[in-house]
């Protein structure tokens, strides 16, 4: 596999190593020892999968306690899928990098704690699969507003009004969210 720093330290880029013919293909997804040698290694907890429509966005979300680290891929589909650093501390607080991650590519990002994650359909719709290092904690769930215009995140939407979920459209602005110290 191929792994690639994007312009926030920490968040990956990871690419397998696909191996295809004409009748289709194999790819490992995970393997313990490959990421150890990658510099990650992370115990994997949980792993969730959802499915959404063109124009659905979700995020931007976190755990302000027990927070996650997430291996992000689509296997249906493609997304813009975004990162964006939330540890105060850090120098590359408030910056986001956003990839796309498809079907069709097969890329995968390592989304570490402290770090807010989101992501819109961009294809008629999208299955999206996560590992996370932590369980879902849902009092410790926390979110910051997708469109907050100190972010100022470039989602390819195309003129479309995203759709979002009702927790997610009363998402507070970074300067008012409960961040990482």
């Amino acid at each position: 596999m191929e792994v690639t720093e994007t312009a926030l330290p920490g968040v990956l880029l990871i690419t397998p190593k696909v191996f295809g013919d004409d009748r289709g293909f194999f790819l490992e997804s995970w393997n313990a020892a490959a990421f150890a040698a990658a510099g990650l290694d992370p115990t994997f907890v949980q792993d969730n999968h959802s499915r959404s429509a063109r124009h659905v966005l979700r995020g931007l979300h976190y755990q302000i306690v027990e927070p996650q680290g997430k291996l992000v891929r689509v296997v249906l589909g493609s997304v813009f899928d975004v990162a964006v650093d939330l540890r105060r501390s850090s120098p590359h607080f408030g910056r986001w990098v956003g990839v796309e991650l498809s079907a069709d590519n097969k890329r995968m990002l390592w989304v570490p704690p402290g770090f807010g994650h989101g992501f819109v359909v961009t294809s008629a719709s999208a299955d999206f699969l996560y590992k996370c290092t932590t369980p879902y904690a849902p009092a410790a769930e926390r979110s910051v507003a997708w469109n907050d215009p100190t972010l100022a995140i470039d989602w390819p939407l195309d003129g479309a009004t995203p759709s979002l979920s009702a927790k997610d459209a009363a998402a507070p602005r970074l300067a008012d969210a409960e961040v990482f110290a």
